[in-house]
């Protein structure tokens, strides 16, 4: 049995090699390398580093089973690889908040996708949605038959760097967008009075589209933000993160947080709303929640006047252990991986 991986935004260069470092090609990789000789569904044949890359009409339904990063293209995957003799296999793969979906035809489609087809989630949280639009938007005929697992999406936990040190505190902006969701005004409003008492350094790593938007060209304007592209390597991400002192975390909603976690797993020092997506990620004594801009500040102000306290009142928070390793265990990718298997396996012998 094959696997092919199916995610219209995947962009291969003319290496062969899946581009971009956003959370989309990121989960796109790991599923390549962690099914060998892999398909990745595109709009013509190629032979590539590790994958190839193929339409779906050109993959057998009786020896392939298909991860849909595309949820909402379930069924009409589903009519596109039937034949008379074999019914297309076909997994969700829900790596999004459904809280994102803002109309009834999109909800509707998203819960009969996720009821029709066995369907893994990256987060509990993410798995609660859908039970819940599921129940809210399909007949019980349907959405008894449905089948829904979970596991935190976790990150490789050998990538993380000794910490090192720097003159000036690095904040980092935890987003790739300055999408309204993840509030960057927020951010800002925070970043601006805490750096009218104190030396700091803001560095926003934005995904190409709106690194050249009007809004980001005004933020490099100040002298202690520093505006850059994605890293271009892994290795240079993960050096970023080990000299960074804390993050400010303002986005509304998150289906997980994988760049919070992996910067929490870093030893950054994360500052983040008291919503139900940030106390899933971290030990319930956490201590570095804010429930308004006022208290944001003085968390911020606090943490970067004395990194190494901040880090001892984490530690604190795990019952008297180390803050990193909870993170560490908690969040590895191995389990992810693992249980991904395990499923895939179980709900289609493959």
């Amino acid at each position: 049995m094959r696997i092919a991986v199916k995610r219209d935004d995947t962009v291969v260069d003319a290496e062969g090699h899946v581009a971009g470092h956003d959370a989309g090609a990121t989960l796109v990789r790991r599923l390549l390398r962690l099914f060998p000789d892999s398909v990745l569904i595109g709009p013509s044949a190629r032979r590539c580093e590790g994958f190839d890359v193929a339409p779906a009409e050109f993959l057998d339904p009786a020896d392939t089973v298909v991860i849909n990063m595309d949820v909402l293209d379930s069924p009409y995957l589903w009519e596109v690889m039937a034949t008379p003799d074999a019914r297309p296999r076909i997994m969700n793969f829900v790596w999004w908040s459904t809280s994102t979906l803002t109309d009834d035809v999109q909800r509707a489609s998203v819960a009969l996708s996720c009821a029709l087809f066995p369907t893994f989630a990256n987060s509990e949280r993410t798995a609660t949605e859908i039970r819940e639009v599921v129940d809210r938007w399909t007949v019980k005929a349907v959405r008894d038959k449905a089948r829904l697992a979970w596991v935190n999406l976790g990150f490789r936990v050998e990538h993380v760097q000794p910490r090192e040190k720097t003159e000036t505190p690095i904040v980092l902006y935890p987003a790739i967008y300055l999408s309204k969701r993840k509030r960057p005004d927020l951010f800002f409003q925070v970043l601006e009075k805490v750096h009218r008492d104190l030396p700091l350094r803001v560095e926003m790593r934005l995904h190409e589209s709106h690194l050249v938007t009007e809004r980001a060209m005004d933020l490099s304007r100040h002298n202690w933000v520093w505006i850059g592209p994605l890293t271009a390597l892994r290795s240079d991400y993960w050096h970023a993160l080990a000299r960074t002192t804390a993050f400010l975390a303002t986005a509304d909603e998150e289906s997980y947080g994988l760049s919070y976690v992996e910067a929490l797993g870093a030893g950054v020092v994360g500052i983040m709303p008291d919503k139900p997506w940030a106390r899933a990620l971290v030990p319930e004594a956490y201590p570095y929640f804010y429930s308004d801009a006022a208290q944001a500040e003085s968390m911020l102000r606090d943490v970067l006047a004395d990194p190494d306290a901040a880090r001892r009142a984490l530690d604190e928070c795990t019952g008297g252990g180390s803050f990193v390793d909870w993170i560490q265990a908690r969040h590895d990718d191995d389990a992810f991986e693992r249980e991904l298997s395990e499923h895939v396996h179980t709900w289609f012998g493959a």
